[in-house]
């Protein structure tokens, strides 16, 4: 009997209920691709409590936080209308406005950057000086979801009439003039991965690769860039599309006046070091729409 009650206990659920907009309640939930929950919401809760209050003349009286283990979930929670604000990176950020219709809101300044790059970079002694040098070689990323060393290099190889395959391992090789590629998981190894051979090249963003300057002279001498891709936003802020207008129009003046209050200058700084939020102007439109076009080539053609 208990067993025939539950299964009928989601049918009898209205279905309104499950896709009622948080916002007509008054909560206002930030969202975050997060394998790290601790520490990430330390970092955002900050900057929620410092908006929240300036909301609450288009009804918003409290902040949630919502993390989600990966770009699926998060999908999900935009579509069911469980998240309406999310700060991520320019590739994941595309991708959720191409699949659960976000929309970006403004761009986001960390660190004093607004825009930066991909870099490709082998070693010196390697042979490679383009990316059709690539063909039959392999190259490291860091993971599926990282804009700098995934989605901007990848674009990239493909616009350069690439084929791609996926590796097991470093020991794996492509097969005849593909290009293969495999996850380091992190910007280090990548580095170290071309340094000591086991891949042939590697591509991160510009940032990482002057962050190299802490590496010893030896180390650094060995590696040649041979590559950049076009610039784009170091990161961005969205909301969900059916978010009340004047909720996101309201949110969207609160932030991107917050670089000149001195209440919020620590909570942005919390906020993965953000130090100024932008509006979306022509130039960052077009390389959004670049990205944006490129990740959806990805998940075609790769995924």
């Amino acid at each position: 009997m208990l067993a025939v009650l539950l299964a009928l206990l989601p049918a009898a659920l209205p279905v309104q209920a499950a896709q009622r907009s948080l916002d007509e309640d008054g909560v206002l939930v930030l969202g975050r691709v997060s394998d790290n929950p601790r520490d990430h919401h330390a970092q955002l809760r900050p900057l929620l409590d410092y908006v929240v209050p300036r909301l609450r003349e288009v009804g918003i009286r409290e902040g949630r936080i919502l993390m989600a283990r990966d770009a699926q979930q998060m999908l999900s929670y935009l579509r069911r209308g469980r998240v309406d604000w999310i700060t991520e990176t320019a590739g994941t950020g595309m991708a959720f406005t191409e699949r659960a219709n976000a929309r970006v809101l403004v761009a986001t300044e960390r660190s004093g950057v607004r825009q930066y790059h991909s870099v490709f970079f082998a070693r010196r002694d390697s042979g490679i000086r383009s990316l059709a040098d690539l063909r039959g070689r392999s190259i490291a990323l860091q993971n599926p979801s990282s804009t700098s060393a995934y989605f901007a290099p990848v674009v990239s190889m493909l616009d350069a009439g690439l084929d791609m395959e996926i590796l097991l391992s470093p020991q794996d090789r492509p097969g005849g003039d593909s290009v293969g590629y495999l996850f380091a998981r992190s910007e280090g190894n990548i580095a170290t991965w071309v340094h000591k051979r086991l891949v042939d090249a590697g591509a991160f963003s510009n940032l990482d690769w002057h962050g190299l300057e802490r590496l010893p002279q030896s180390f650094r001498d060995d590696l040649v860039l041979f590559h950049e891709t076009a610039p784009y936003p170091r990161a961005i802020e969205l909301v969900r599309g059916d978010l009340d207008p004047a909720v996101a129009s309201r949110l969207a003046e609160v932030l991107l006046a917050a670089a000149d209050n001195p209440e919020a200058r620590v909570p942005m700084l919390h906020f993965f070091n953000t130090t100024r939020f932008v509006p979306v102007d022509a130039e960052t439109e077009r390389s959004l729409q670049a990205l944006a076009a490129g990740v959806e080539r990805i998940r075609r053609l790769l995924e």
